[in-house]
């Protein structure tokens, strides 16, 4: 067997291990290449072109995917996962409580963790928890026998086409659905509405009212990570196969075990420190205004000092958006702008709370400050430090994971 892999991040380098020693597989890697270049290379010598998340679909005969091949050969049920943010969260919370249950679950997918290295240890008994981004849903011809679509807005709009070509991948994973799966979607969202629409599932919407014992079992802050919440219950529910109402009430034990040991994903309004009175918190996967509207909403009674900015998905067309929303954010005391971003902010508008750093290490300094000084002034009140960047990383990072270890690291040195 040959096989083109393209792309060879994290998903192709497991691609490589699987296939060389299931099959014994020849493989060649092709990286760094402009869609355009993928498209016009000559794959006629491969029995399998496997494509990384990222790459567009070639529209290849013999062409595949990660995510593909596993629903191919998956041998138990999947959980499958999407929406625009808040997709990891609920992940982790649903393997949580299959935990709770004494279930063999399995997070992998867009949370990190490849497929193909779990996909030799499934059985019919087992359960895959899969997160999937509308790279994963791209061509996808299989949809998860549950499927959890929450909210839906503009995202990685510089790789799709357009907002049109990102919701039809974000479509698939329920497309394909039979009357015998379930479709878990968020009710107060028309995209995920029109979504679940194209659905044959048994459609379940939500969020509803959960008994406030198992709410206060929720570790992690915001209102939007209760409805997350809610959402994994009842995909739980759904393979257990039995009616929400009838698991809260049933399993109230491990449920409220399985939501008190989940303390939340890094990056991801992750909690640091406290220290002089000020409140530490990471957000540094919020890459665009709809899940920095969500972290900035999640203290809605603290005094925040936030810090924002980065390399914008949208070549700066977002920028009204996101200004408006740090315009109508009263909580807001000082905003800490960084990047190519933070620059152009600073440039189109003008906001007495503004001030630009040119390093994250500055941006830190200044934040601890001006918290500081908050604190001081109304000791009453609680002060938090938010990094929710609204952008990408790629301006002056690795990636995502690198601004968020970063900023860690700067918080730890106080």
């Amino acid at each position: 067997m040959k096989i083109a892999l393209l792309g060879y991040g994290k998903e192709g380098k497991a691609s490589e291990k699987y296939f060389k020693e299931k099959f014994n597989a020849s493989c060649d890697i092709f990286e760094n290449m402009t869609p355009e270049e993928f498209a016009k290379k000559d794959y006629s010598s491969y029995d399998m072109i496997l494509r990384s998340p990222s790459i567009p679909p070639l529209g290849l005969e013999n062409e595949s995917t990660i995510t593909r091949y596993f629903f191919d050969h998956c041998p138990c049920k999947i959980i499958g996962v999407t929406a625009t943010k808040g997709k990891g969260t609920t992940c982790s919370f649903i393997k949580s409580l299959l935990d709770a249950e004494e279930k063999t679950a399995y997070l992998v997918g867009n949370i990190g963790n490849p497929a193909l290295e779990i996909l030799d240890k499934l059985n019919s008994n087992s359960v895959v928890i899969y997160e999937m981004s509308s790279f994963q849903l791209w061509d996808l011809k299989k949809s998860p026998h549950i499927a959890i679509v929450g909210t839906i807005e503009p995202d990685h709009l510089n790789v799709h086409k357009d907002y049109n070509d990102y919701i039809n991948a974000k479509a698939n994973i329920c497309r394909y659905q039979t009357e015998n799966d379930f479709c878990i979607y968020f009710k107060n969202n028309p995209e995920s509405v029109k979504i679940a629409e194209n659905s044959k599932a048994q459609k379940i919407p939500y969020p509803f009212e959960i008994p406030e014992d198992i709410k206060n079992a929720i570790t992690i802050p915001g209102e939007h990570n209760v409805v997350n919440c809610i959402s994994a219950l009842t995909s739980v529910a759904c393979y257990l196969n039995i009616s929400p109402d009838e698991y809260l009430r049933e399993h109230k034990t491990e449920i409220i075990a399985g939501l008190k040991n989940f303390k939340g994903l890094p990056h991801r309004l992750e909690f640091l420190r406290e220290i002089n009175g000020v409140k530490y918190y990471d957000d540094n996967f919020s890459t665009n205004p709809a899940s920095t509207r969500v972290a900035i909403n999640s203290f809605p009674e603290d005094t925040v000092v936030l810090i924002l900015g980065g390399r914008d998905k949208t070549n700066y067309d977002d920028l009204p958006e996101i200004y408006e929303l740090l315009e109508q954010s009263k909580n807001l005391k000082n905003i800490i702008l960084i990047g190519e971003s933070g620059h152009e902010l600073m440039k189109r508008y003008k906001d007495d709370r503004f001030v630009l750093e040119e390093s994250l290490e500055e941006a830190v300094k200044t934040a601890k400050k001006f918290a500081e000084e908050n604190v001081s002034k109304n000791p009453k009140k609680k002060t938090i430090v938010l990094m929710s960047p609204s952008a990408a990383s790629f301006d002056m990072f690795k990636n995502v994971y690198d601004r968020g270890e970063k900023f860690q690291k700067l918080i730890k040195t106080f």
